[in-house]
């Protein structure tokens, strides 16, 4: 095969080619050139069939005890976040006693087995992973409640369309879109006075369990009863 500009044409490649024609070691420099494209492709190749192999031989954190991936939670709250972000609207409806003692009963029925009453942890939350958020409990040294720092349209998203790999279903088929922005509602204002209706539910009372007994001074904002 003769080697001409045309078959050469990336500027390295043309100076390595006329170099070529002045040293008068065109054979030599032709396969240094072509071992290190080889090598590069191979290199390429090598990485996927790796990662490949990885999966396959089953050495990949799978269970909910195996210890994170490096910057798991970063690498997956990214997208996320991104994917929210561009897709969150705005609640159609208000917070007001009807809407939020409709979301405590959806809540009862559909969120508490994974995330809890109010004084009342979920007895599968901890062996899940990530953790199903305690959605009554107070942050450390805050007085956020569950998710209530986040945007109502941010919740209403994660309800209606789930989180993959997480143990987070969608609930679009189960759920009507009301309900759903009922249930994010109420966890938007989850630190904030509740209507005592509301309030029973949330303690576990409407189930049949029995309440728990806790001083009112005990309690977060959003679990004591509007005045």
């Amino acid at each position: 095969m003769r080697w001409t500009h045309s078959t050469l044409n990336w500027p390295f490649a043309a100076r390595l080619y006329r170099r070529m024609l002045y040293d008068g070691r065109s054979t030599e420099v032709v396969d240094i050139v072509l071992r290190f494209l080889m090598g590069v492709v191979i290199g390429i190749l090598l990485v996927p069939v790796g990662v490949l192999m990885w999966f396959r031989i089953g050495h990949v954190p799978v269970a909910v005890a195996d210890p994170p991936l490096p910057d798991e939670r970063a690498f997956t709250s990214a997208p996320l976040h991104a994917r929210i972000d561009r897709e969150t609207a705005n609640p159609p409806m208000q917070p007001d006693e009807a809407n939020l003692v409709a979301g405590a009963h959806i809540y009862g029925d559909q969120c508490a087995v994974c995330h809890g009453y109010y004084g009342k942890p979920s007895a599968i939350a901890r062996n899940m992973f990530p953790d199903a958020p305690a959605l009554w409990e107070k942050h450390p040294n805050s007085d956020v409640v569950g998710v209530s720092d986040d945007p109502p349209g941010e919740t209403y998203w994660k309800v209606s369309n789930g989180i993959r790999l997480s143990g987070m279903p969608s609930f679009k088929p189960i759920l009507s879109e009301t309900e759903m922005w009922q249930v994010s509602l109420l966890l938007a204002n989850a630190d904030k006075p509740l209507p005592p209706d509301a309030l029973s539910i949330l303690r576990g009372n409407a189930q049949g369990a029995p309440a728990p007994a806790v001083p009112a001074s005990a309690a977060p904002s959003g679990l004591t009863g509007r005045q």
